[in-house]
């Protein structure tokens, strides 16, 4: 092999492929698709999970578990969060949050979690907390206030059901 024989074989702007345009391209008449069947017709796609006719993967899988429908959802933060974003002396809430854009997407409850340092000293208002966020918050010289969630279980089934309220996919 010697240096200029390195790059045969490769063209720079290779002429795409003229599909169906008569004997002469060597792509005529059938365009690359063989005679007749579903895969030579328009518009004719498989799914992706198709598998050539076998079993396919999600249905030899047995089932298992459930979507509990009326299960709060529950946005997560982590203290390393609160650092980044928020003053010295800042009072938190899930309202304050939404409204600036930090957290986004529906959802029924904030918890607060203890990734991360904090140095600043903040008064953070949630539903939820981790038992190491509230010592760190603690430890940082400010306040938890655990707010009690937007509406109560049983209330919140009988609005899902009645189709006033809509879930709130995770």
């Amino acid at each position: 092999m010697k240096l200029h024989d390195v790059n045969t074989g490769i063209t720079k702007n290779r002429k795409r492929k003229r599909i169906g345009r008569g004997p002469g391209s060597g792509h005529g008449k059938t365009a690359g698709r063989g005679h007749k069947g579903h895969k030579s017709r328009s518009g004719y796609s498989r799914k992706p999970s198709f598998q050539g006719g076998s079993m396919p993967l999600f249905r030899r899988i047995p089932k298992r578990g459930f979507n509990n429908a009326f299960a709060p959802t529950i946005k997560v933060m982590n203290v390393a969060d609160l650092e980044a974003l928020c003053d010295d002396g800042m009072e938190i809430t899930p309202e304050l949050l939404t409204s600036t854009r930090v957290l986004t997407g529906i959802f029924d409850e904030l918890k607060i979690l203890g990734n991360g340092e904090l140095t600043k000293k903040l008064k953070v208002s949630a539903h939820r907390f981790s038992k190491s966020a509230v010592e760190k918050i603690k430890a940082a010289g400010g306040e938890v206030t655990i707010l009690t969630a937007k509406r109560l279980p049983k209330e919140r089934a009988e609005l899902l059901k009645s189709g006033e309220v809509q879930r709130a996919h995770k």
